[in-house]
This record gives C-alpha cells, structure tokens and sequence, in this order.
C-alpha cells in the first residue's frame, strides 16, 4: 500500500491517535480482559491503514450446526452474536441453509446461479466445485490478502507467527480467501471413531474388538443379545471423516498420499476386500439397513432406544451427547475402541486426525460494498477478547477465570435447563463446532469431563493417518476439470458403493466398476492432484 502524503495523512494521523486515546479512556464497552490459554497477542493495525469502522451491518450464509439449531432459529439467538452485537454494533442477518450434505451444497450452487450473495459466506472452500482460485477469478468472493494486512491486525500477526498455517490457507496462486477456523492445539486434532455400547459388550463376555473378525463376532453377539436389532450403524459421510473399518485394509476411501504418489483408495483392490466384509455384515443384518439414509435424528433415535449398539462418532456429539441424554438409564453406557486393523496387535495405518486447518472458513464475497469494514469484524475473533468469546463465551455468565484460566460455568457444565453439554454450548460458543476463530485447547479440557471420551482420545489417535494428502489446492483451471470429472464420478461411486454393499449389485463386478471410474476420467484426476500435491510441497 502506498504511503499517504500531505494533508490526508495528517488528518487520518489524527484522528487514528483520538481513536486510541478514546479506547484508552476506560469507556469501552468490549468483554472482561482475561487471558485465554492460546490467545493471540494484540497487534496494532499498520501505520498506513485509513481508520475502519465496524460495519453497521452485514448478511451471512452459514450452516446451523445441530446442536444450535436444538435451541434456536438462527446464530443471532446466541449469546456469542448478541455479545458481538453489543461490542461492534453489527446486525447481521442470518442466512441457514437447510437439510445436510447434498443438499446444502445444492442450495449452495443455486445461490451463486441466482447471482444474490450475501456479504460472507463460511464453508468448506477446499470442496468448493472448482476450489478457491477459481471461485476469486469468477467474481464470487474476494481475495483477502491485502485486505488482512491492512485491515485484520490479529489474524495478520498470527499468520506472522504461524508461517506454517499461513501455507495452508493460502493457494499455490498465493490468494488468501478466508477468514480461518484453526484448531490451536495437537490435542484438538483427533476427535472421532468407533463406540460401542459397553453394558451389551459386558454381556457377551467377549473383550472389546481390535479386528475385523472381531469386530463380526462381536456384532454377532451383540445381535443376539438386542433382539435381533441390527447393531452396526456407520454412514458413507463417517467413512469420509475416519475412514474407519475400510482403512483397516491399509486405504482410505478418497484420495491418499503413499510416499508421494497420489492414489484414489476406492479403486484400489483393497476397497473390494472392505465391500466384501460390509456386505456381509449387511446380509447377516449386522449393519443397519437404514445406513444409506441415515440423518442425526434418526441415528439419535435408535441410539437412545437402544436399536443401535455399535457406531462411529465424535467425543462430544457422539459419547458427551448421548450419555447426557441417556443420564437416567444407569445401564446405558459407550465406551471408544481402537481402529479395527486386519491382524492382532497392529496399529491403524488410517483413522480421523484433522489438520490444524481443513478448509472451513468465512470468505467475503463481491456482494460486500464494505470489505474493509468486514474484514475488521471478522478479525476481532482473532484477538484476546474475541478469542475468549468464541471458546469460553461470555464472561460472568458462561465462563469466569479460575486460575488465571477461563473455567466454564455450571451454564455450560451443569445447565439448569438440563440442556446436553453439546447444546448449552452452542448456545454461548463456537467452539464446540467450528467457525472463523482459533480454537482453545482449554475448551477441550473442559468438554471432554467423562472418562469415556478421554479415554476415546487415546485408543483413536494411536492411528497413524501418515498416508492423508495435504491440504492441496489445484489452480482455477484444474479445479475446473476435477469438478467436472468428479461431479459425476462421486455419484457413480457412491451408487456402486451402496450396491454392492447391499448386494444389488455382485462384487463380482468390481473390475468393470474400476473399468467405469477410468472412462470417467479418474486417472485424469489422480495427475492432476498429483501435480497439486508436488506444488504444495514446494510452497
């Protein structure tokens, strides 16, 4: 940015150090100035940035998280926003998609074919049809690197500080697009995979399952023991986030880096091996049928009428959720097990750890007529006071400092309006989800207060995910052609993959299955995210 001369820069001088000087006065109506355990260090804006106002207001595109959407409309009825509300003096309107998956991202298509955007949108950008570069080239949202230099002095000195997060957020074109969610702490990484009811465990006598084969003899029990309820729910989406049982075949489902190569897990002869053992789980009525069109509320119904023995979920929505809601049926109990593995004694070579980043963030789109003004809204998450907002709340009310640590509330702990842990948090936090702000390990801390879902942590991160592909981003004409091939060939896996898991379709096929993806331009795919991966690495 070029430096103002002459009389504007006297009078913008003047007026940023007024603006200092007020904020000095004691007169500021911002939260308590605790420190949290991870938050960033306060950094002033740069010399020559022009003084910025919050905007008066802003619309932003979002997807309710269950937990939020159990107690409210929309994220203006949380605390977290009416605090916002209050410290910058933003109304925003809310926009919520609704319905999961597919249908999120096809409301989210039909938006940008309308041509109406609102003023942020926070997603996925890494699975966005054609990636980032393309989406900044096609006029849907902004590059933001000067924007946050001149305008978001906390996310700026993070990133400073953080080179190696900063490479992630930013494509090998160099474009910065988002405002990040970033999970500050190793220990924030790993939080998903497989549960089992341990009162049925007990009564089957057999020890918790390590293999394959142990997995069935277990569910065999388990089956008999429940009635003859299918006991084994796992959905296509909980493959896609730990790869849990397939990967005991040494794959993923997806894409996976094995020593620098780019290899799709789905085509491989391993992937025919997994189909093999869920189909014949499925016809000995192992998995539950209703795995193809399982939603949260069904998957909470047949767990808490005890119809499910035998899923994969998080620490928190999965084992928090569920023993909180089952808290008066003494019987009723989960414990985590290891990622199954194919012999006794191995360790998982796939299982669920995220990167510090994964994608999720808030981006600004061309609809914006004040950037600059968002840009300064967004980037109050990322300092000290902000940072305490998103991951403990409101101070005096859901958290206060104990120990020089923010210490959540009996609101959050023990809510009186006998609301899960999961949903008394959404109410006051983000935290417990994701967002534009850097996660505190001191929420985890806090959230993980049973021991099933401490000890979770440590059966699920003993896999090893040393073969997960980096965070790659192909450039716009790349991301073109992937989404092109991929669009269709996504459908087409998934439909074979229920097929023959569901015997419609005879494994026998398989070949012809992988012949179909190779017509359909996978291979095309695989250089191309190879090509990615080999300009990542050179970043």
């Amino acid at each position: 940015m070029k430096r103002r001369k002459g009389l504007l820069s006297i009078l913008l001088s003047f007026v940023a150090v007024s603006v200092l000087l007020a904020g000095c006065s004691g007169g500021s109506n911002t939260p308590g100035n605790s420190e949290a355990t991870n938050a960033p260090k306060e950094s002033k804006a740069p010399e020559e940035a022009g003084p910025v106002e919050f905007p008066e207001s802003m619309s932003y595109w979002v997807q309710l998280n269950p937990n939020a959407a159990a107690t409210m409309a929309n994220l203006g009825e949380s605390k977290i926003y009416q605090q916002m509300e209050k410290v910058t003096g933003t109304k925003v309107t809310w926009t919520h998609p609704s319905g999961e998956g597919a249908q999120i991202e096809e409301q989210f298509n039909l938006m940008l074919a309308s041509k109406k955007l609102p003023d942020v949108i926070e997603r996925n950008w890494l699975t966005v049809s054609r990636g980032p570069d393309d989406a900044i080239k096609s006029g849907t949202i902004l590059r933001l690197n000067e924007l946050i230099e001149e305008h978001a002095p906390n996310l700026t000195s993070y990133l400073n500080e953080h080179p190696e997060i900063k490479k992630m957020i930013m494509t090998d074109e160099g474009n910065i697009y988002t405002f990040p969610f970033i999970r500050g702490h190793e220990k924030l990484m790993v939080f998903f995979g497989p549960i089992l009811r341990k009162d049925l465990l007990d009564k089957t006598g057999l020890p918790v399952p390590e293999t394959i084969d142990e997995w069935e003899k277990t569910l065999e029990a388990m089956k008999e023991l429940n009635n003859g309820e299918p006991p084994f729910v796992q959905t296509i989406a909980n493959i896609k986030v730990g790869n849990a049982f397939i990967g005991a075949f040494g794959i993923p489902l997806e894409f996976y880096n094995d020593n620098g190569t780019i290899k799709y897990g789905s085509m491989q002869p391993e992937y025919k091996e997994f189909l093999t053992v869920m189909n014949r789980w499925y016809e000995k009525g192992l998995l539950d049928p209703d795995f193809a069109a399982m939603d949260s509320k069904l998957m909470d119904s047949k767990v808490t009428t005890g119809k499910t023995a035998a899923f994969v979920s998080y620490t928190g929505s999965g084992i928090g959720k569920y023993m909180g809601l089952m808290k008066d049926d003494p019987s009723f109990q989960l414990i985590s097990t290891p990622y199954p593995t194919l012999n006794k004694g191995e360790n998982a070579v796939w299982g669920q750890r995220d990167f510090p980043y994964t994608g999720i963030g808030a981006a600004i789109t061309t609809a914006a007529k004040n950037p600059e003004q968002i840009v300064k809204w967004l980037d109050y998450a990322y300092g000290p006071e902000g940072h305490n907002l998103f991951n403990f709340g409101v101070e005096g009310e859901s958290f206060t400092v104990v120990d020089n640590k923010p210490t959540y509330t009996d609101v959050i702990m023990k809510n009186p309006n006998d609301l899960p842990i999961t949903q008394a948090m959404a109410q006051y936090i983000r935290a417990s989800y994701n967002g534009p702000f850097i996660q505190d390990p001191g929420y985890i801390e806090q959230y993980l207060e049973l021991p099933a879902q401490k000890e979770a942590l440590v059966n699920w991160e003993k896999a090893t995910t040393a073969m997960m592909k980096p965070l790659t981003t192909p450039n716009a004409e790349e991301g073109r052609k992937i989404a092109s091939i991929m669009t269709d060939l996504n459908v087409y896996h998934e439909e074979m993959m229920l097929k023959f898991i569901m015997g419609t379709e005879p494994l026998e096929k398989f070949d012809e299955y992988v012949e179909t993806l190779k017509a359909m331009g996978i291979e095309e795919v695989i250089k191309l995210e190879q090509a990615a991966l080999e300009r990542f690495l050179k970043r």
